[in-house]
């Protein structure tokens, strides 16, 4: 049965959680020892050559205790790997759209990953509780902010920039949001994100630093200049090799 969580009640449901076991001392970078974890899915492992998975997370900068949330968390690749990283004494809230989230997914995520907690919820819903979390994880998602409310429209469906000061609000001071999405060439965004599943760089920029956010880093491990940034991301061609870029934007202390 598919359950919707209340995003307002995240920081309650924080408070609400057990208490987790003292965490036992590290031998390992926690990245690398994500990574290694026997229990991931040989789906997720097949992913990682195209996704190059160590240095996104090196860019996030997640830790040990952290609370994350992974927004529009898909299937759970990003969801398991800050679950081993943050802890026991961590927390990873996983968002997802209720019409493409599978329950028996997260189960079995939540079976294998106490900490995480699904947050199923119709996109206008999806509101974070101020001051709640340390960072948040946007993977290939940023363009679905600006969906438009019917095909072939160039109106996003959602208030933008409302969205980004929701994010503002949410996080701790000196929290950071890191967004890895599919490069688009500049244009109506809505347009672009409704066709081709893109966004240009230079927006997301300019609508973080909007929102009072600062760039606080980048990789270019992700480009891929033979992408002519003109198709579906969908498309087989280009599926898994699109040109993607990552940035990291702080919350000022």
């Amino acid at each position: 049965m598919k359950r919707t969580f209340a995003f307002t009640l995240l920081a309650a449901a924080a408070l609400a959680l057990p208490g987790a076991a003292s965490a036992k001392p590290m031998k390992a970078d926690p990245v690398v020892a994500a990574l290694a974890d026997k229990t991931r899915p040989e789906a997720d492992k097949a992913l990682d050559a195209g996704r190059n998975p160590a240095a996104v997370l090196a860019l996030a900068g997640i830790k040990p205790g952290m609370t994350v949330v992974d927004w529009g968390a898909g299937g759970g690749y990003y969801t398991r790997l800050f679950s081993d990283i943050v802890g026991p004494k961590g927390r990873v809230y996983a968002t997802g759209h209720p019409k493409y989230s599978k329950p028996a997914v997260w189960e079995a995520i939540v079976k294998q990953h106490p900490n995480v907690l699904p947050q199923i919820a119709l996109p206008e819903a999806q509101w974070l509780a101020p001051n709640s979390v340390d960072a948040i994880f946007a993977h290939l998602e940023f363009h679905d902010l600006y969906l438009p409310a019917q095909d072939g429209g160039n109106v996003p469906a959602l208030d933008v920039p409302a969205r980004l000061r929701n994010w503002l609000a949410a996080l701790k001071p000196g929290g950071t949001v890191t967004i890895v999405d599919h490069v688009g060439l500049p244009g109506e965004p809505a347009v672009v994100a409704d066709t081709l599943h893109r966004i240009d760089p230079a927006r997301v920029r300019a609508d973080m630093e909007a929102a009072g956010f600062v760039l606080d880093g980048s990789i270019d491990t992700l480009q891929n200049p033979a992408d002519p940034h003109t198709g579906l991301v969908f498309d087989p061609a280009i599926r898994g090799k699109t040109d993607r870029f990552a940035m990291k934007f702080r919350k000022p202390a």
